[in-house]
Protein backbone atom coordinates (compact mmCIF):
# COMPACT_ATOMS: atom_id res chain seq x y z
CA UNK A 1 0.00 0.00 0.00
CA UNK A 2 1.70 3.20 -0.96
CA UNK A 3 1.46 6.52 0.95
CA UNK A 4 -1.66 8.35 1.96
CA UNK A 5 -1.59 12.18 1.25
CA UNK A 6 -4.43 14.86 3.68
CA UNK A 7 -5.15 17.49 2.09
CA UNK A 8 -7.29 20.08 4.05
CA UNK A 9 -8.73 23.23 2.83
CA UNK A 10 -10.77 25.66 4.39
CA UNK A 11 -11.82 29.24 3.12
CA UNK A 12 -9.89 32.44 4.52
CA UNK A 13 -12.43 34.23 7.36
CA UNK A 14 -12.32 37.28 4.66
CA UNK A 15 -15.09 38.87 6.73
CA UNK A 16 -13.70 38.96 9.76
CA UNK A 17 -10.37 40.08 8.82
CA UNK A 18 -11.76 43.22 7.38
CA UNK A 19 -11.48 45.34 10.10
CA UNK A 20 -8.24 44.37 10.51
CA UNK A 21 -7.16 45.98 6.61
CA UNK A 22 -8.96 48.95 7.74
CA UNK A 23 -8.28 49.69 11.52
CA UNK A 24 -5.24 47.70 11.74
CA UNK A 25 -4.11 44.84 13.99
CA UNK A 26 -3.59 45.74 17.46
CA UNK A 27 -0.29 43.37 19.05
CA UNK A 28 0.19 42.19 22.59
CA UNK A 29 3.29 41.38 23.88
CA UNK A 30 2.78 37.74 25.72
CA UNK A 31 4.51 36.55 28.96
CA UNK A 32 5.64 33.75 27.11
CA UNK A 33 9.23 33.84 25.13
CA UNK A 34 9.74 32.39 21.78
CA UNK A 35 11.68 29.18 21.73
CA UNK A 36 15.51 29.76 21.95
CA UNK A 37 17.44 28.80 18.68
CA UNK A 38 20.01 26.75 21.10
CA UNK A 39 17.18 24.94 22.23
CA UNK A 40 14.95 24.25 19.12
CA UNK A 41 15.38 26.53 16.05
CA UNK A 42 12.19 28.34 15.42
CA UNK A 43 13.73 28.30 12.07
CA UNK A 44 12.25 25.11 11.65
CA UNK A 45 9.06 24.47 10.62
CA UNK A 46 8.09 21.31 12.63
CA UNK A 47 4.05 22.07 12.84
CA UNK A 48 4.65 22.39 16.90
CA UNK A 49 2.95 25.65 17.44
CA UNK A 50 2.58 24.71 21.18
CA UNK A 51 4.57 27.57 22.03
CA UNK A 52 2.77 30.29 19.44
CA UNK A 53 -0.35 29.00 20.70
CA UNK A 54 0.04 29.32 24.66
CA UNK A 55 1.11 32.98 23.84
CA UNK A 56 -1.93 33.38 21.15
CA UNK A 57 -4.07 32.09 24.81
CA UNK A 58 -2.57 34.83 26.87
CA UNK A 59 -2.76 38.09 24.71
CA UNK A 60 -6.60 36.43 23.52
CA UNK A 61 -7.81 36.12 27.50
CA UNK A 62 -6.42 39.88 27.78
CA UNK A 63 -8.16 40.87 24.03
CA UNK A 64 -10.19 38.17 22.26
CA UNK A 65 -9.87 40.74 18.93
CA UNK A 66 -5.84 41.54 19.86
CA UNK A 67 -3.28 39.09 18.45
CA UNK A 68 -0.08 37.78 20.41
CA UNK A 69 3.75 39.42 19.48
CA UNK A 70 6.47 37.58 21.24
CA UNK A 71 9.92 38.10 22.21
CA UNK A 72 13.12 36.13 21.75
CA UNK A 73 14.84 34.80 25.10
CA UNK A 74 17.04 38.21 24.96
CA UNK A 75 13.57 40.58 25.53
CA UNK A 76 13.46 41.32 21.95
CA UNK A 77 10.97 41.19 19.10
CA UNK A 78 10.48 37.81 17.57
CA UNK A 79 7.06 37.47 16.11
CA UNK A 80 3.69 35.88 16.31
CA UNK A 81 1.68 32.95 15.45
CA UNK A 82 2.09 31.99 12.13
CA UNK A 83 2.99 35.90 11.69
CA UNK A 84 6.82 37.40 11.23
CA UNK A 85 7.01 41.30 11.74
CA UNK A 86 8.11 44.16 10.19
CA UNK A 87 7.93 48.02 11.86
CA UNK A 88 9.26 51.46 10.04
CA UNK A 89 11.54 53.31 11.89
CA UNK A 90 12.34 56.91 9.86
CA UNK A 91 11.60 55.54 7.11
CA UNK A 92 13.03 52.08 7.62
CA UNK A 93 12.16 48.73 7.88
CA UNK A 94 13.24 46.37 10.72
CA UNK A 95 12.63 42.84 11.16
CA UNK A 96 14.09 40.64 13.72
CA UNK A 97 17.26 38.55 12.94
CA UNK A 98 16.35 35.64 11.00
CA UNK A 99 18.00 33.01 13.85
CA UNK A 100 15.05 33.97 15.82
CA UNK A 101 12.17 33.38 14.11
CA UNK A 102 10.39 31.12 11.24
CA UNK A 103 11.66 32.96 8.09
CA UNK A 104 8.00 32.98 5.80
CA UNK A 105 7.96 33.35 2.21
CA UNK A 106 5.59 36.58 2.64
CA UNK A 107 9.06 37.88 5.06
CA UNK A 108 11.26 36.94 2.30
CA UNK A 109 8.81 38.25 -0.01
CA UNK A 110 8.81 41.85 1.95
CA UNK A 111 12.27 42.50 2.15
CA UNK A 112 13.09 41.45 -1.70
CA UNK A 113 9.86 44.44 -2.91
CA UNK A 114 11.50 47.21 0.08
CA UNK A 115 14.78 46.87 -1.99
CA UNK A 116 13.12 47.39 -5.20
CA UNK A 117 10.95 50.41 -4.36
CA UNK A 118 13.95 51.71 -2.48
CA UNK A 119 12.69 51.26 1.14
CA UNK A 120 16.05 50.48 3.30
CA UNK A 121 15.54 46.96 5.18
CA UNK A 122 17.79 45.42 7.69
CA UNK A 123 17.50 42.23 10.11
CA UNK A 124 18.10 43.64 13.90
CA UNK A 125 17.50 43.28 17.10
CA UNK A 126 14.41 45.45 18.39
CA UNK A 127 13.24 45.52 22.02
CA UNK A 128 10.12 47.05 23.19
CA UNK A 129 11.25 50.96 23.80
CA UNK A 130 11.83 50.46 19.49
CA UNK A 131 8.85 49.07 18.82
CA UNK A 132 6.78 51.95 20.91
CA UNK A 133 8.85 54.24 19.12
CA UNK A 134 7.93 52.82 15.82
CA UNK A 135 6.17 54.56 12.91
CA UNK A 136 4.33 52.06 11.37
CA UNK A 137 4.52 48.12 12.27
CA UNK A 138 3.08 45.18 9.92
CA UNK A 139 2.89 41.74 9.89
CA UNK A 140 3.28 39.23 6.86
CA UNK A 141 2.27 35.98 6.72
CA UNK A 142 0.92 33.33 3.68
CA UNK A 143 -2.76 34.61 4.24
CA UNK A 144 -2.36 38.02 5.22
CA UNK A 145 0.74 38.79 2.89
CA UNK A 146 0.48 42.21 4.83
CA UNK A 147 -1.42 43.41 6.96
CA UNK A 148 -1.03 46.66 9.28
CA UNK A 149 -0.74 47.27 12.60
CA UNK A 150 -2.71 49.86 14.91
CA UNK A 151 -0.67 49.27 18.08
CA UNK A 152 1.29 47.47 20.63
CA UNK A 153 0.50 47.03 23.96
CA UNK A 154 -2.02 50.08 23.16
CA UNK A 155 0.88 52.40 22.28
CA UNK A 156 -0.67 53.49 18.94
CA UNK A 157 2.32 53.61 15.95
CA UNK A 158 2.72 57.15 14.94
CA UNK A 159 0.05 59.10 13.68
CA UNK A 160 -2.43 56.14 13.80
CA UNK A 161 -3.11 56.47 9.47
CA UNK A 162 -3.78 52.60 8.79
CA UNK A 163 -1.85 51.91 6.69
CA UNK A 164 1.19 54.17 6.93
CA UNK A 165 2.62 55.45 4.09
CA UNK A 166 5.89 52.96 4.04
CA UNK A 167 3.29 49.96 4.61
CA UNK A 168 0.91 51.24 1.67
CA UNK A 169 3.78 51.34 -0.74
CA UNK A 170 4.92 47.88 -0.25
CA UNK A 171 1.18 46.35 0.00
CA UNK A 172 1.16 48.40 -3.81
CA UNK A 173 4.37 46.70 -4.44
CA UNK A 174 2.91 42.86 -2.94
CA UNK A 175 -0.27 43.35 -4.91
CA UNK A 176 1.50 44.56 -8.26
CA UNK A 177 4.43 41.03 -7.71
CA UNK A 178 1.43 38.75 -6.97
CA UNK A 179 -0.90 40.03 -9.68
CA UNK A 180 -3.97 39.79 -7.27
CA UNK A 181 -5.26 42.94 -5.31
CA UNK A 182 -6.02 41.01 -2.10
CA UNK A 183 -6.65 43.72 0.16
CA UNK A 184 -9.76 44.71 -1.84
CA UNK A 185 -10.59 40.44 -1.48
CA UNK A 186 -10.35 41.54 2.35
CA UNK A 187 -11.87 44.80 2.25
CA UNK A 188 -14.82 44.11 0.30
CA UNK A 189 -16.84 42.68 3.61
CA UNK A 190 -18.32 45.25 5.79
CA UNK A 191 -17.20 45.20 9.41
CA UNK A 192 -19.31 42.99 11.76
CA UNK A 193 -19.62 44.61 15.29
CA UNK A 194 -19.73 40.73 16.74
CA UNK A 195 -20.93 42.66 20.18
CA UNK A 196 -24.26 42.81 18.61
CA UNK A 197 -24.57 39.52 17.48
Amino acid sequence: MGPTVIVESLPLPLANRAKLYRDGIDMIVSSVRRTAPDMLSPRAKTHNYLNLIMADEEVSAQNPEAYALMLDHNGNIAEGRGSNVFFVSEGRLVTPHERYVLPGISRQTVMELAEKVGVPCVEQDYDMYDAYNADEAFITSTSFCICPCSSVNGRVFGDGAIPGPVTRQLMDAYVDFVGFDWVSQYTRYPIVDATRL
